[in-house]
């Protein structure tokens, strides 16, 4: 891949559609105390980047190919619907396999994209099942397999990006840092590559979600590392293995050159964008921006920042535990297993100890533990996190017994 190769991608995808904006944002400029530019991938007609990619494969192949061939690809999520789009912008057909447990959501937006030019074939419990029969197939019918993130030409695509950022940006500005999503590797890989020469290999920054790391663990290994499991959350950046080809690109990079964001963090940055700025992320879309939080602020402070939202398909049935997941990582809401008498009076006593800007918002009877007292699960949340510190020492000092299982994962998993 070559500059000129993606300017020339960039040139013919501007026949599907209009770049994508570099915003300065005014809020997150004013939070760091740095200008903040977000390269918003949640405005092309997928709501992600992954139409680049698709498109660029797309095109090097179709000019060349004989009536009726057919394309496939295996995805649950933005891959499926920038392939669908592009299948219909040629006029091509393309089967897309995604697994039975896909959200009906994700099913009739990828319908929607590509219309009478896809089927879809719903195939598998997990991705791996899916993933097969999508192989099977392409060698049945000796089509073109679409991959994700690990190929040249998807590479080259996603690379466009980068074009647009470098054309964007004001004139003499060159970024003090580009932080960058990754999942499988083709957008930072595609990204770096059209950059390298532009911009320092220092100011690269990638983010990975807490239980997907494969690029950082890739990198200490230096070599490729499948992870033995991943937490999917981050749906769009969840990936066990790093593409062979992206991490060729990558390898030159630094570990401490890729943060590793938590989830419920994500979650924080999601509301937070939602709430103040009316953007809807999805949680690979805001991985980049909730990484700023754990840069140093000097590191930040009077710099010109580029961080890429990659994505905006966000289902909204999952608004209430992202909700959940911020404010527990805000620590402004707590569960507790409570161990009260069995006496008149005594949940009346246990309400009284609780703060003006303390709420309840759970409360369920476990089981009598002993004879003269029971379990309570409760859940509290609370204006300013530094009310539970005084909540605890008004539950030290009337004697209640308490255990704190918000940060207790198989507790957490069984009863919340």
């Amino acid at each position: 891949m070559t500059p000129d190769q993606v300017d020339q991608a960039l040139e013919a995808m501007r026949g599907l559609f209009p770049e994508t904006p570099l915003q300065l944002n005014e809020h997150l400029s004013a939070r760091y105390g740095a200008n903040v530019y977000l390269k918003r991938e949640d405005l092309t007609p997928v709501r992600s980047y992954k139409i680049r990619g698709a498109f660029n494969f797309f095109r090097k192949i179709v000019a060349d190919s004989p009536s009726g061939t057919t394309f496939v690809c295996a995805s649950a999520g933005n891959h499926a619907q920038g392939f669908a789009y592009v299948c219909r912008h040629f006029g091509v057909q393309g089967v897309v396999f995604m697994p039975v447990t896909t959200p009906q959501q994700k099913i009739d937006k990828t319908r929607i994209f590509g219309g009478e030019f896809i089927t879809i074939r719903l195939i598998g419990d997990i991705f791996d099942q899916c993933y097969q029969a999508a192989r099977e197939h392409v060698e049945a019918i000796g089509g073109y397999m679409v991959p994700p993130f690990d190929h040249p030409d998807i590479i080259e695509g996603q690379a466009t990006v980068a074009a647009e950022v470098m054309q964007q940006l004001p004139e003499g500005v060159t970024p003090d840092l580009v932080i960058m999503p990754v999942g499988g590797g083709g957008l930072s890989s595609g990204m770096t590559g059209y950059m390298a020469g532009k911009v320092s290999p220092e100011a690269m920054i990638f983010c990975e979600p807490q239980g997907a790391p494969s690029l950082k663990k890739s990198l200490e290994a230096g070599k490729v590392v499948t992870l033995p499991k991943v937490d999917n959350f981050v749906d769009g950046a969840a990936v066990a293995r790093i593409g062979d080809h992206n991490f060729g690109a990558l390898k030159a990079f630094r570990p401490d050159q890729v943060l590793i964001v938590p989830e419920n963090a994500i979650c924080v940055t999601m509301t937070d964008m939602l709430n103040v700025e009316g953007v809807v992320l999805e949680p690979a879309g805001a991985l980049a921006l909730a990484a700023l939080d754990l840069l140093p602020r000097v590191a930040l402070s009077g710099r010109t920042i580029v961080a890429v939202v990659s994505g905006g398909n966000f289902d909204f049935e999952r608004l209430p535990d992202v909700k959940e997941r911020a404010m527990r990582y805000a620590g402004l809401k707590k569960y507790f297993i409570l161990r009260l008498p069995q006496r008149p009076g005594a949940l009346r006593d246990f309400l009284n100890l609780l703060g003006p800007e303390d709420d309840i918002a759970r409360f369920e009877y476990l089981k009598k533990s002993a004879r003269n007292f029971g379990s309570i699960l409760i859940g509290i949340e609370t204006g300013k996190r530094e009310n539970f510190a005084e909540l605890f020492d008004r539950f030290d000092q009337a004697g209640l017994g308490f255990e704190d299982i918000t940060e207790n994962e198989i507790l957490a998993n069984l009863i919340i």
